[in-house]
């Protein structure tokens, strides 16, 4: 297909959006995903829909908001039918492949893509896929990975584990570690790429945590020499205490262990820039590059010492729910351009299609971002669990909460920071009900919907793509017990 432009998808995981030097972050080396930005359009307001990783991928592709796809849980299924980006694609006949963390269940699922080699983290997948398989092969054991994802393990983690909150030095060399098998994997697939009609979804694992990059990675940052990002308070806010306690013991976190986890994973976010440039380069030894559509986002943010919080989890604050979105079309048109239009990730698929020519599907209720005047309205998300719903305007927010004594709204323009919580103040009554009511015509707040869950849902034709009942998911779990029952020493 020599007329459609081929498209790259570049899908971080966890990815706080003031993180990147395209984003004015002072500390952390980007060059090449900051020259993506530069030959494209960098949006500084754009959002997730729900911040966690499976239900937000699954709005990516699907251009659905949670509540009407169903995807609430990372075990979820995407329902059969539904039209998808990869699907879409592939029906018009652009070959459509993924590489690296999908996190889809069951985790080959069939949502459009004519290949899948899969790097995995949580859950099932881990056995099933492609990476873990490999590791097995060359006896090897991801220890820290398996410590801060897998239950079992962590009830029994070292205490520098906990001591460092998870920012420890990978265990595996670079070679073996994930972010160099998935760069591995795109870069050998887009040199493959002739002409035009392909498309390519590479999801990293990574800035996601456990913060362990390889050496030597891990020493590319100086804690003492970093920034701490706004936001960072001495010590954890009562509101969010109160609504959600954490991954890890969030009041004894002090500045120096923020300082080391800050450094491990901006380490990891260098490390992506890295495999970035491979793929850059590739595009161009192709001759390409300029018509080529790309895309660099991630599934949510990190609060990464935003009111004294990390990773994910309590409220719906900026850093948690803003992710980077950076858009190279073909021929760099709009090439550095930076847009303040409120967005969101179902607007992905609706702009991805209409780049390349294609229908949009009435049931995507995205829109076209280089249509004029997109992103002028409000952005929305909600949370798991049906627990709490945002609205969004360039200077208001509203957190509405089930429980209402934990909802929050707040004065942007004052108050960049979310510290102080006007939602009784009378002078913001009308403007609290206004955006209340918003928010109740775009979702049925007391009505969630259910998980959709379909472990024998369809899977893609691959000889890498296991048999349910061949006994690898159990070989799988031995093996991993087995290694992880052996000796082993974390400290650093």
């Amino acid at each position: 297909m020599p007329d459609r432009p081929n498209i790259l998808i570049i899908h971080a995981d966890q990815h706080r959006c003031d993180c990147l030097g395209a984003y004015g972050n002072p500390d952390l080396r980007t060059p090449n995903i900051d020259m993506l930005a530069a030959d494209g359009v960098r949006y500084q307001n754009s959002f997730c829909c729900f911040p966690v990783c499976t239900p937000s991928r699954y709005s990516l592709i699907s251009g659905l908001y949670v509540h009407q796809h169903l995807g609430w849980t990372n075990r979820c299924t995407l329902p059969a039918g539904l039209p998808t980006l990869p699907r879409i694609l592939r029906d018009a006949g652009y070959h459509t492949k993924a590489v690296g963390k999908m996190h889809f269940t069951p985790t080959y699922l069939d949502v459009g893509f004519d290949e899948m080699l899969l790097a995995e983290q949580d859950g099932p997948g881990r056995y099933d896929d492609d990476y873990h398989r490999w590791l097995r092969e060359e006896r090897l054991c991801n220890r820290v990975d398996l410590i801060d994802q897998v239950r079992a393990y962590r009830q029994q983690a070292p205490p520098v584990y906990w001591d460092t909150y998870g920012a420890l030095r990978s265990d595996l060399d670079e070679a073996h570690h994930s972010t160099t098998w998935i760069g591995d994997r795109a870069v050998e697939t887009v040199q493959g790429w002739t002409g035009g009609g392909h498309m390519l979804m590479v999801g990293f694992v990574k800035p996601h945590h456990p913060f362990d990059p390889p050496a030597p990675w891990d020493e590319m940052y100086d804690p003492a020499a970093l920034s701490i990002l706004p936001g960072w308070t001495e010590a954890c806010l009562p509101q969010d205490l109160a609504y959600h306690s954490g991954y890890f013991d969030m009041a004894s976190m002090a500045e120096p262990q923020l300082r080391r986890v800050m450094a491990f994973y901006y380490a990891t976010i260098s490390q992506i820039d890295h495999h970035v440039g491979r793929l850059i380069d590739a595009l161009k030894a192709r001759g390409l590059y300029e018509d080529t559509l790309i895309v660099y986002t991630s599934d949510h943010g990190d609060y990464l010492g935003f009111h004294h919080l990390l990773l994910k989890g309590n409220h719906m604050y900026d850093p948690l729910i803003k992710v980077p979105l950076i858009v190279k079309l073909p021929g760099q048109a709009r090439a550095g351009q930076v847009s303040s239009a409120l967005v969101n990730n179902v607007d992905v698929a609706p702009t991805l299609l209409r780049a390349v020519g294609l229908e949009v599907p009435r049931t995507m209720q995205g829109v076209d971002l280089v249509a004029p005047g997109a992103g002028s309205g409000l952005v929305f998300a909600e949370a798991p669990r049906a627990r709490q719903y945002m609205v969004r305007s360039q200077t208001r927010k509203l957190l509405l909460c089930r429980d209402e004594s934990q909802s929050q709204y707040f004065d942007l323009e004052r108050d960049p920071l979310e510290m102080h919580n006007l939602i009784g103040e009378p002078a913001y009554r009308d403007e609290v009900e206004a955006m209340r009511q918003q928010l109740l015509q775009w979702a049925l707040f007391d009505s969630p919907s259910l998980v959709h869950l379909d472990g024998d849902a369809s899977v893609i034709a691959g000889q890498n793509v296991p048999r349910c009942d061949d006994g690898h998911v159990e070989e799988g779990i031995a093996y991993f017990r087995t290694r992880m029952a052996a000796p082993f020493d974390l400290s650093q």
